[in-house]
């Protein structure tokens, strides 16, 4: 018999106009808060921002069977998704009001497989240098004992 999940999001129409009109720390502490919606992307793969400051950012996800490749263990994409979140986040949360990004290019490395085993997983996104037109942030995706699982 098959597996099924359901899920809900709400508009992300309110959460994009939202973006600039605060500095993106704020912006970030408001969707982590509930004041503004998050992004579908988090309900579609189950994933939370748990933590933000300034040039940091922290996204936890519980991996799921839903979240498989068809080799049995947590499919690339997701790892690829965390650290993009928690890297761009961090970008995010260093920006005045009315500034916005996007990223440039995306460099993952898998040391080790995720499975429902692992447990909960956390993204830990940093900023390394940010300048005036580009910055640089770098994320590790972690286990519970602090184990690195990818970078």
């Amino acid at each position: 018999m098959g597996r099924t999940r359901t899920y809900e999001w709400e508009d992300p129409a309110v959460t994009a106009a939202a973006v600039g009109h605060d500095s993106g720390l704020d912006f970030l502490r408001a969707v982590q808060g509930g004041r503004l919606p998050s992004p579908p992307v988090s309900a579609t793969l189950d994933f939370t921002l748990d933590e933000v400051a300034e040039g940091r950012a922290v996204f936890s996800l519980l991996p799921g069977e839903e979240h498989y490749n068809p080799i049995g263990s947590v499919h690339g994409g997701v790892y690829a998704t965390l650290l993009d979140s928690a890297a761009g986040c961090a970008v995010q949360s260093t920006l005045p009001a009315g500034m916005g990004y996007t990223s440039l290019d995306l460099t993952v490395k898998f040391l080790r497989r995720i499975t429902v085993d692992t447990g909960r997983v956390r993204a830990v996104g940093t900023v390394v240098n940010r300048g005036r037109q580009t910055a640089l942030a770098e994320a590790t995706l972690l286990d519970a004992k602090d184990r690195l699982l990818a970078h």
